[in-house]
């Protein structure tokens, strides 16, 4: 079985398959694997394209990382479900009790408790909650974000810091864009879920370590062989038993060929269109015009080193985030408190970041850091020793309302797909492009090719 692609949709189904016993070959055009959600060597640090949070009730990905021998605690550090805005800046302060609460209990607790809301502002929430709850979580028709705040009448205050915000961090599409039914099964697992599922896992170590790199070991035990540099240039079916892959790279010594009797396409939706489209055996029209018609949308994460004893109170903190004003950033990590190697490093996220990332590189880190430092009112934090701006400019696609997204089916026998983008069959499960779809789709893509080829 050959794998195209060790993001991690293409690393989730080379670890099913190769527990199911078959020998997988698993192929990465990059040099480093996790796709767009990995690390980058760069001239200053070992840093991530990214930072990402993961959530409890990605049970896929748990699983796993559990199967692959990523020891959890080691690698994630627990949080309860939170936004939590730098005292002094007009957010506020909202977070899930430590006690293993059943929901709504959590969420009633987390309200009663919260600071910067007004009881107004505290009732809408209260309302939205209910009445998503009666609704089974689900919408008729789906519509965008923003109209679904209006319908259940949230508050501006309440918008502006929590739903905003959290429907940038899950969907990467702003929120009059963005589809309120993704939104809501998004929802539905956090503040909607018990306490355990609604907690925030926050990377330890880097991307490409937390799945990727234990995938290839866990691959490579099982006989499987994991080739980094190799990039598929085209794809034939050979009498519609098998399939010849065209290679080339250094790690295959040029060019290579060879066959499969399956084979997952787990790369881009861009890259698969293009894969497909030069298949002269089948007329792959329809399915490449799905994939060439979704809309990328960039994340940029802009890294500010400091003396190592610069600590925030908190891993993490949400940001008011004003472009009108040169505020970008919507949230921090405090990287040391996740990894001790990493002290004084801070991490500025921006979801959605197309208007900011076309910005000079060097003003873009000089507003953060300026951000940073009115924000929590400590001046030094103007003033890094050194920056580093990482976009990823199809980081996600942007998640609109009634997005229409292809299964795994590929329509062509012994070739699937697997990547962030693919549809679930029960639709209450279809998240955003998030590492808990590409893990979903890379389970239910190994699980069709098992069920259509002979081992």
């Amino acid at each position: 079985m050959a794998v195209i692609g060790a993001g991690w949709a293409g690393c989730a189904a080379a670890i099913e398959l190769a527990q199911a016993g078959y020998k997988v070959t698993l192929l990465e055009a990059a040099r480093t694997l996790g796709g767009r959600a990995r690390r980058v060597d760069t001239d200053r640090a070992h840093l991530d394209n990214g930072q990402h949070i993961l959530l409890g009730a990605y049970s896929e990905t748990l699983r796993l990382m559990k199967l692959a021998g990523v020891e959890r605690d080691q690698a994630l550090l627990t949080l309860p479900l939170q936004m939590r805005y730098p005292p002094g800046t007009g957010g506020m302060d909202f977070a899930a009790p430590a006690l293993p609460l059943p929901a709504p209990l959590h969420l009633a607790a987390a309200l009663f408790k919260a600071q910067g809301l007004t009881p107004q502002d505290k009732l809408s929430l209260a309302r939205f909650s209910t009445s998503a709850r009666w609704m089974g979580w689900q919408l008729n028709t789906d519509c965008s974000v923003s109209e679904l705040l209006e319908r259940f009448d949230q508050t501006p205050r309440l918008t502006k810091l929590m739903w905003r915000p959290l429907c940038l961090a899950a969907l990467n599409t702003p929120p009059e864009r963005a589809s309120a039914q993704i939104f809501l099964n998004v929802l539905r697992d956090s503040l909607g879920a018990r306490r355990r599922a609604s907690d925030m896992l926050l990377p330890r170590t880097d991307l490409s370590k937390l799945l990727p790199e234990a995938a290839a070991a866990f691959i490579g035990a099982r006989g499987g062989t994991v080739r980094s540099g190799a990039k598929v240039q085209g794809i034939h079916s050979i009498e519609g038993r098998l399939w010849q892959l065209d290679i080339s790279g250094a790690a295959v010594g040029g060019t290579w060929s060879t066959y499969f009797g399956g084979v997952v396409l787990a790369t881009g939706a861009a890259q698969a269109a293009a894969l497909l489209h030069d298949i002269p055996e089948h007329d792959t029209t329809a399915l490449c015009g799905q994939l060439t018609a979704f809309e990328p949308e960039a994340i940029t994460t802009v890294y500010l080193q400091y003396d190592a004893a610069t600590r925030l109170d908190r891993p993490f903190y949400a940001l008011l985030d004003e472009p009108y004003n040169h505020h970008y950033g919507q949230f921090v990590f405090d990287r040391g408190q996740l990894d001790a190697s990493q002290a004084g490093l801070l991490a500025v996220v921006i979801s959605a970041s197309g208007p900011a990332a076309a910005q000079p590189q060097e003003l873009l880190a000089e507003a953060v850091a300026v951000q940073l430092a009115v924000d929590f009112q400590r001046p030094e934090l103007g003033r890094p020793d050194w920056f580093k701006v990482i976009t990823e400019k199809r980081a996600t696609y942007a998640c609109a309302p009634g997005l229409r997204r292809p299964g795994n089916d590929s329509g062509l026998p012994g070739l699937v797909l697997a990547g962030d983008y693919t549809a679930t069959a029960n639709p209450a499960q279809t998240y955003p492009a998030t590492l808990e779809a590409a893990v979903r789709s890379g389970v239910a893509a190994a699980a069709l090719l098992k069920r259509s080829t002979v081992q």
